[in-house]
């Protein structure tokens, strides 16, 4: 009898066949490439392959790519200009409020006026950046929300007490204005700094370089021509019109690509050089005219009791003009000034803070001397050398110079849009030509050895 040890009995009339080995496999599936047919259908395979993955990499690319220049123009851009707004109408609410103090009581209606407007605008542009902030930035937004209400609560009590001429409204409005600038102007300035940031962030990643798909179409490129070196060695043809074509289009087709991220992130650069950071030079240096005017009028204000106010006002305007009147925030804006309307702004507002100066200094000797009646007549009296005139000059020449710049930041944000505008579409139209092409000039080479 045979042993139980045995693991495959063997079966009579039938031979065992053994399970084929690795490398067998292998070259029955490589067999068709020891033959010319097999070598060009592995061609066709490997262009068709490399052409596709590049054509769907550019168009993927190319829509992402439009996506985040349409969200530099639409979200970021929008949500820097809220909370530019933000930041403005708060500060001239603070300036605005200390000036009709100095009517005693009477305030001019549009002073009152352009109070009202200040509010309403910070709370619509709050609206905005609340909308689009998170982290951080909600937590500044919610401060200003929570803080605001109070802001003008007091406000109102203290025009309570100055139209009946206590000198009570004096104390809430120095307390009011600690509000806004320990607690609302910095929060709005967090918010400002936070939007920028996202704006440059978003701009860059909308300029970056197609890589990828850049090293892809130059590897479908490399295997075109390898394949048409291949067939003229094997067929002793010069030309395959077919994958002439497919090269062309690849050509075409990777020339478009790097032209229109070239130029998209060329416009987006000056969208930043001749627009934003130009806009944010000019928006501090009006925010800080806005607070050295509080810083005035609060010294006034105080009777005598402002010499904080009167220090922090000598900070400010050398922040804003320097030491020398020429320097400061309007010197760096003077010196990045790309053309010519904006030069002329910064020119004029230099000039007006030249004069503002002056017309402060003759304001504090007055008022130093007891006159404090004629002080208040230079600061905010009739005429166009009263330090209110002077600043409403410069203000209203970097409020033109801000909005203008903000127009030059949208068209060429724009414009970097527009340079993208069709590729989707001729960059599927090109990826076909591709694929067509190498079929059609492939296949007639493999169809002539059948």
């Amino acid at each position: 009898m045979g042993s139980h040890g045995s693991a495959v009995a063997a079966v009579p009339g039938r031979s065992v066949v053994p399970p084929p080995r690795p490398w067998t496999v292998l070259r029955r599936m490589t067999a068709p490439l020891s033959q010319t047919p097999g070598r060009l259908t592995a061609i066709l395979a490997g262009v068709v392959a490399l052409g596709l993955l590049f054509g769907a990499t550019a168009l993927v690319g190319v829509r992402q790519r439009a996506d985040l220049v349409r969200g530099v123009t639409v979200r970021s851009g929008e949500l820097l200009v809220a909370a530019q707004n933000l930041y403005r109408a708060l500060s001239d609410a603070d300036a605005i409020t200390a000036s009709a103090f100095l009517s005693n009581g009477l305030e001019p209606p549009e002073l009152r006026e352009r109070y009202q407007r200040d509010l309403a605008d910070a709370a619509a542009a709050l609206t905005v950046v609340s909308a689009a902030t998170d982290g951080r930035s909600a937590s500044a937004a919610a401060r200003i929300a929570a803080r605001l209400p109070v802001y003008s609560g007091l406000v109102e009590t203290a025009r309570t007490y100055n139209r009946q001429g206590l000198p009570l409204g004096v104390a809430y409005l120095q307390e009011a204005s600690g509000l806004m600038r320990d607690e609302l102007l910095p929060a709005a300035r967090e918010l400002y700094a936070a939007a920028s940031a996202e704006l440059d962030a978003a701009r860059d990643r909308a300029a970056g370089f197609p890589w990828i798909a850049t090293l892809l179409g130059l590897t479908t490129l490399g295997a075109l021509v390898l394949a048409q070196l291949y067939l003229t060695r094997r067929t002793n043809r010069l030309l395959n019109v077919g994958l002439l074509v497919s090269t062309g289009a690849a050509v075409l087709l990777l020339g478009w690509l790097i032209a229109s991220a070239v130029a998209a992130a060329a416009y987006l650069q000056a969208s930043r050089d001749d627009g934003s950071a130009q806009m944010n030079l000019l928006a501090e240096a009006r925010i800080a005219g806005l607070q050295a005017r509080a810083d005035e009028a609060l010294t006034l204000v105080a009777r005598g009791n402002g010499a904080a106010f009167e220090q922090h006002y000598v900070v400010v305007m050398e922040q804003l003009a320097g030491a020398d009147g020429a320097g400061g925030l309007l010197g760096e804006a003077l010196a990045a000034a790309s053309d010519q309307p904006t030069r002329q702004a910064v020119e004029t507002a230099i000039a007006q803070s030249t004069a503002w100066s002056a017309a402060h200094r003759q304001v504090r000797a007055l008022d130093d001397r007891g006159e404090f009646t004629e002080a208040v007549r230079a600061t905010i009296g009739p005429g166009d050398q009263t330090t209110a005139a002077i600043f409403n000059r410069l203000d209203e020449a970097l409020a033109q110079a801000i909005t203008y710049n903000g127009e030059r930041f949208e068209r060429k944000a724009t414009s970097a849009g527009r340079a993208l505008t069709g590729a989707d579409v001729g960059f599927v139209v090109l990826t076909i030509l591709i694929l067509a092409g190498a079929v059609v000039g492939m296949q007639r080479r493999i169809m002539e050895y059948r």
